[in-house]
């Protein structure tokens, strides 16, 4: 499966498990126009990133370009940049020949904030040519291409069109015409206990885990599954089953009962693994575990650059595994900078 194809087919997974469709979250989808991408969240923060142009080689030194924006009135406009070269000192953005703004760049990035903010996605927006500097030398020049398309959608999306407030929807209405920001969800964690490690798997228990996930022939050759405390009966153990240049993929698995007999059944989810292919067996890509935050993530790209994929994070809340943010990138084109297409509030 091609890379770009996986992706369209990860990225659009729905809820999944036994929850109704209505509280199952529902991340936002990305949208393509020309050399830039944009999405929205749950919460109607939006964000567009520039692209390499389709076809084109990969620079020396890669730049992108972003506009980023939450939901509401008041809510102010950024835009930022990031060079894989990385270094300091101020940058300048030009315009079609006009220098619009400039920032203070730390280990490649800088952001644009308040009125020059604005006033630069607006010039993006009707402009031709970008050109990113620091002083007299050329650090990129990012394509426009579909710039003004990205941030028309921004404006529809947060409900700004027709408004004082909108980037180039703009037109007569006041700014408390637009939507305030939908709150965000709420995941009650789960304390993880301390106390000694689990117990190891017992080599029946494994052989059964094996026929269990399906993974017998790639845990032959793996490390042996890791095993996580989750509750006083409950233990999380992620089952490695295959691995390639980039991407290590794990079946998440929670046992139960006695070490020696322990049962098995595979950990559930209010929002299906982006890598999951068959509907009831969940797998997670390069995974990591924090105890401390009850937090279970994957990170899956869609080639080793990076510059393409989707990642989820989620929390456990005691009897599943809820979903507290999202990213994703449809466009194997130089963004390495992930759009955030969910986010939820995690308490305890």
């Amino acid at each position: 499966m091609g890379a770009k194809t996986y992706l369209l087919a990860a990225l659009a997974a729905m809820g999944w498990t036994g929850m109704g469709a209505a509280q199952a979250p529902k991340p936002g989808a990305l949208e393509t126009y020309r050399d830039w991408a944009i999405g929205c969240d749950n919460r109607n923060r939006c964000e567009a990133v520039s692209l390499l142009p389709d076809g084109g080689a990969w620079p020396d030194n890669p730049l992108m370009v972003g506009v980023v924006r939450e939901a509401g009135p008041d809510a102010p406009t950024e835009v930022w940049v990031s060079r894989e070269a990385k270094g300091g000192g101020a940058v300048s953005f030009h315009i079609d020949g006009r220098k619009v703004a400039t920032a203070q760049s730390r280990d490649g990035d800088a952001t644009v904030r308040g009125p020059q903010a604005a006033a630069l996605a607006i010039a993006m927006a009707r402009g031709r040519q970008m050109e990113v500097r620091s002083g007299t030398r050329l650090l990129g020049r990012p394509s426009l291409a579909g710039s003004g398309a990205a941030l028309r959608y921004m404006d529809a999306r947060q409900a700004r069109a027709g408004t004082s407030t909108a980037l180039v929807a703009t037109g007569p209405i006041g700014p408390l015409a637009v939507r305030p920001a939908p709150a965000a969800p709420v995941v009650k964690r789960a304390l993880i206990p301390g106390g000694p490690a689990p117990v190891t798997l017992w080599r029946e228990e494994l052989t059964a885990l094996g026929k269990f996930t399906g993974c017998t022939d790639e845990m032959r050759d793996a490390q042996p599954p890791e095993l996580h405390r989750l509750s006083k009966n409950e233990v999380l153990v992620l089952v490695p089953c295959g691995s390639g240049a980039y991407n290590f993929t794990t079946v998440p698995v929670i046992a139960t009962g006695i070490a020696g007999r322990r049962a098995f059944h595979f950990a559930d989810f209010d929002y299906k693994p982006g890598w999951s292919e068959e509907e009831a067996k969940p797998m997670l890509v390069n995974v990591g575990w924090i105890a401390e935050k009850s937090e279970l993530s994957s990170f899956a790209k869609g080639r080793g650059i990076g510059d393409c994929g989707g990642s989820e994070t989620y929390v456990w809340d005691g009897a599943r595994f809820r979903l507290t943010d999202a990213t994703s990138m449809g466009e194997c084109r130089g963004a390495w900078h992930w759009i955030r297409t969910w986010s939820a509030r995690v308490t305890e």
